[in-house]
């Protein structure tokens, strides 16, 4: 086994580790500065010694048609009801276009045709979930890279914050919305795509219809399903409780990478 699978499955176990921390204690830790503070050392932690022993422009593992999973297990919202995801819903998606805008020079409003006729990619890969199951999918969708070219980002872009069709809880300051970032980095890696097939068909509602985030070096979490708009931001404090995401406004570590 090389050094560098052995350092994969160390980083691997110490990211699970720290998530099952936070999935057991998700209540406590926002309640709890002193929780709150470890995790934020510990997500410090991991995302310097990643950077440290692995090249994050290296391809994520992909497999043969005869490692797919017989189902790929949806998890998370697998039928959202806010009113504007059912209305396209209604409709096929034919009404849909896919935002992006913030710090872009040409901002954009995409069919889901006009998507699908992007460059993009084919991948077979695991989908490494923190809760501890895994499953291989065949992803096919618009590369992220050539789609934020298109837009232009400006200089200060520094993440792209993806907005999703989801509300998973209701709270009084309105975070249940589901949302989730990366940098540029993860965004222009050649495997982050915006996945709008599994397993050469149609993306079912389930796994994320119509669009979602595949960004294979990171744990599912990040797998943003239901992608309504993509914004370019120099930071997502502003955003939502101001972590990054909807888990990690709730005690998840911001950068998930395995």
């Amino acid at each position: 086994m090389s050094d560098t699978t052995n350092r994969r499955g160390w980083l691997k176990a110490a990211g699970a580790s720290l998530g099952a921390l936070a999935l057991g204690a998700c209540d406590k830790i926002g309640m709890d500065p002193k929780a709150v503070g470890f995790v934020s050392k510990a997500e410090g932690l991991t995302r310097r010694v990643q950077r440290l022993v692995i090249d994050r422009k290296a391809l994520a593992r992909e497999f043969t048609p005869a490692d797919i999973s017989p189902v790929f297990k949806p998890n998370g919202s697998i039928s959202p009801s806010d009113a504007d995801y059912r209305a396209h819903l209604l409709k096929g998606f034919a009404d849909y276009r896919l935002v992006v805008d913030g710090l872009v020079e040409r901002p954009l409003a995409l069919s889901l045709e006009e998507v699908s006729a992007l460059p993009s990619r084919t991948q077979i890969t695991r989908h490494d979930c923190v809760e501890g199951w895994s499953a291989i999918g065949k992803w096919t969708g618009a590369r992220l890279g050539p789609l934020l070219d298109k837009a232009g980002l400006k200089k200060n872009a520094r993440y792209i914050v993806f907005h999703c069709g989801d509300t998973l809880e209701e709270t009084l300051d309105g975070s249940g919305q589901y949302y989730e970032s990366i940098d540029l980095i993860d965004a222009y890696h050649p495997q982050t795509i915006l996945a709008y097939q599994l397993n050469d068909k149609t993306l079912p509602v389930a796994n994320g219809a119509p669009l979602r985030l595949r960004v294979e070096r990171q744990l599912g979490y990040k797998q943003a399903k239901y992608v309504m708009r993509l914004e370019a931001v120099e930071d997502f404090s502003h955003i939502s409780r101001g972590n990054g995401g909807f888990w990690e406004d709730r005690g998840y570590e911001w950068y998930a990478g395995i």
